[in-house]
Order: C-alpha cells, then sequence, then structure tokens
C-alpha cells in the first residue's frame, strides 16, 4: 500500500476512490497517485500546425488547473499526493503507469447496485480490471472506515488460481485479514462431488506450498449461480471486502465465464478487489 494510483475523471465516484486511497494512505503511510486521463487526439498532439499545438497546450494546461482545484479536499490533508496528467489513448495505459511508478494497488469508482449493468461491463473500470498487473479495488459508495478484516476470495481450486490467491494472501496477511476462499457448486455439468472438491482442495494448497494444518477456510456454497452463491457466503461470514482472480487481457477466469465477474462487481454491496491469473 505504500504507492496507490487513483484514476479520476471528477465524478462523485471517482471521488469515492480519491477518499478511500486516502485512508489506505493514511493507514499504512503511502501515497497516493491522483492519475488524470486527458483525452485529445493524436493529430491534435502531433501536428506540426502551430495553431494545433496551442490547443494542445490549452486543454492541457485548463486539465492541470481544473485537476488542481479538484485536489484540494479536506480528506487529502496530511496525504502526500503526486498529481499525474497524462494523454489519454486506452484506459489500457493506466497499467503502464502503475508499472512505471512501482504502484501497489489501484483504487477505482464505479456505480453501484443501481441495476445499471453496462456502466460497468465495458466501462473504464472493467478495461483497467482486465489490463491490470496490480490489484485493482472497485469501490461503489464512500466507505465509512477502512476495515478489511473479512475477505472472502472467490476460488475454484484451479492451478491458475495459485498465483493471484498468493498474491492476495500475502496482501491480506500483512493487514491482518482473516481470509475465507470461497467454492461454489453449480448444477450443471460443472457439479463436482464433495469427495472430488476435497480432493482438488488439497491439491491446490499442496501446489501452492501451503501448510494443509494451518490453510484458509474454505466454505462450500451450492447455489444456481456463482455470482449468488458468492455475493451470499460473503453476506453470511460478514466479509468486508470480496476478492477474487481475473484473467486480465483474455479476459475473466472461466472461473467466472460470461459476465459474472462484472455482475459481482456491480451488484455487490461490498468493496471488490481483483488479481490478475
Amino acid at each position: 500500500m505504500k504507492k496507490i494510483i487513483v484514476p479520476i475523471d471528477f465524478s462523485n465516484h471517482s471521488e469515492y476512490a480519491l477518499k478511500t486511497a486516502a485512508k489506505l494512505a493514511k493507514k499504512y503511510n503511502g501515497e497516493v497517485l491522483a492519475l488524470h486521463m486527458l483525452e485529445m487526439s493524436d493529430i491534435m498532439l502531433s501536428a506540426s500546425d502551430g495553431l494545433q499545438n496551442e490547443k494542445a497546450v490549452y486543454f492541457f494546461k485548463l486539465a492541470e488547473q481544473k485537476f488542481e482545484e479538484f485536489l484540494k479536499k479536506n480528506f487529502l490533508e496530511d496525504v502526500k499526493v503526486t498529481p499525474l496528467v497524462k494523454h489519454f489513448k486506452v484506459f489500457s495505459e493506466v497499467n503502464d503507469v502503475a508499472l512505471e511508478h512501482d504502484a501497489d494497488l489501484i483504487v477505482m469508482g464505479s456505480h453501484g447496485t443501481a441495476g445499471i449493468k453496462q456502466y460497468f461491463v465495458g466501462s473504464n473500470t472493467e478495461r483497467v480490471v482486465r489490463h491490470a498487473e496490480v490489484p485493482v479495488l472497485v469501490v461503489k459508495k464512500e466507505l465509512p472506515d477502512i476495515r478489511f478484516d473479512v475477505v472472502a476470495f472467490a476460488c475454484d481450486f484451479s492451478e491458475e488460481c495459485i498465483a493471484p490467491y498468493l498474491k492476495a494472501r500475502q496482501m491480506f496477511d500483512k493487514m491482518g485479514a482473516k481470509m475465507y476462499l470461497v467454492h461454489v457448486n453449480l448444477p450443471n455439468d460443472r457439479f463436482k462431488s464433495t469427495l472430488e472438491t476435497e480432493r482438488n482442495v488439497v491439491n491446490f494448497f499442496t501446489k501452492a506450498d501451503r501448510n494443509l494444518d494451518k490453510m484458509e477456510d474454505v466454505c462450500y456454497v451450492a447455489d444456481y449461480t456463482v455470482e449468488d452463491g458468492l455475493l451470499n457466503c460473503a453476506n453470511k461470514i460478514g466479509a468486508d471486502l470480496i476478492a477474487m482472480p481475473t484473467h486480465g487481457r483474455k479476459g475473466l477466469s472461466h472461473f467466472f465465464e460470461g459476465s459474472i465477474g462484472e455482475d459481482v462487481a456491480n451488484h455487490a454491496t461490498l468493496p471488490v478487489m481483483t488479481f490478475k491469473i
């Protein structure tokens, strides 16, 4: 949590993300990198015409001024904030900025449970989640307190989930959080018996070099959809955060085929954190 990137578009939801990042930075003595992606065409930026160049400089300065005003928030007092204004091309470039500055986390705002599925699916938040090589925390409302004491981590116990699981475990161990691994058993061709699931769990932790006597609690949930099972389980265990692996550029993990991952991020009242496979 030493360096936290927050993409800013001046919306209420990006302010929620900024507040969350500020609280995390205060708690872990970190730095907030506030990032505004300025949309200007390549033609305007590369044109040799003097007037076009003047326009580009004008809009860039205007964005910097608006950004500076936006960052004059009381909740940013005593927080180290570094403003970054970048030329917008594709939102996957947020990952490039994260790698360039060796960031530990990206915090993004997104609409909550208003039923506007399209806002997340295909949105800038979803694009960042798909491309980010560092964890992404998605918040949909202002969080009064940053306490991730109990985490529900969605897991199908496949080998490709080992890497994101280890990343998540390392982060949540440092935060002192209790992590539960949630497996949702579905009534279709993916159904597995209890014995099959338990074998997969043992194999998963063995390959993750995890002491079987000290492995995380595993929650077995039977439900009609992964989304419902995960959200119901998170509510049952009193989770403060939902975590899940993603496949990055290749789309969501096969565990979240179709739009399940987006549905979870859309409909969960809890914040959601993703870890790239």
